[in-house]
């Protein structure tokens, strides 16, 4: 199935996990040089700018991701009464959506969806299946520096 995210969306992310991989398990100080110039490469794509300035606070959220390089998880809940259905609205840019946010570690993909639910909308809702897993870069979604999959 091909991808719906731009090529350059592509090759940022790939060379983002590419630099924070290097990052985590180099340790000759060229190598290490090598990789942040990479990060950086993958900053100015994303920014679509080689100034440094636009491409810091890209560069500050890579930084924060170390270790090896995973997709992030996403975790949703369609919670329904009756014939209706749960929607809170976003925080970035009001949009209604479907309760939800970024899995926390330890926790169960069920857990951290209601959670969200719980913290999102006040309500408490009960977890009874999986019920799909999208692939980020697979959807018609804006662009995003990290692969990321959403369960719902």
């Amino acid at each position: 199935m091909p991808t719906k995210n731009p090529n350059w969306i592509q090759w940022a992310q790939r060379l983002q996990a590419i630099a924070q991989n290097g990052l985590t398990y180099a340790k000759d100080p060229f190598d290490l040089e090598r990789f942040s110039q990479i990060r950086q490469i993958a900053a100015e794509i994303l920014s679509s700018s080689d100034d440094p300035n636009t491409t810091d606070p890209i560069i500050d959220l890579f930084k924060i991701n170390f270790g090896y390089a995973t997709p992030k998880v996403d975790v949703r809940a369609a919670v329904f009464q009756d014939d209706r259905i749960l929607l809170v609205k976003e925080r970035n840019d009001g949009a209604w959506t479907l309760p939800g946010g970024w899995a926390d570690i330890g926790d169960a993909p069920s857990v951290a969806a209601l959670r969200e639910v719980r913290e999102e909308s006040g309500y408490e809702a009960k977890a009874e299946k999986l019920a799909a897993v999208y692939d980020h870069n697979l959807h018609d979604h804006p662009p995003y520096p990290f692969h990321s999959y959403k369960l719902f």
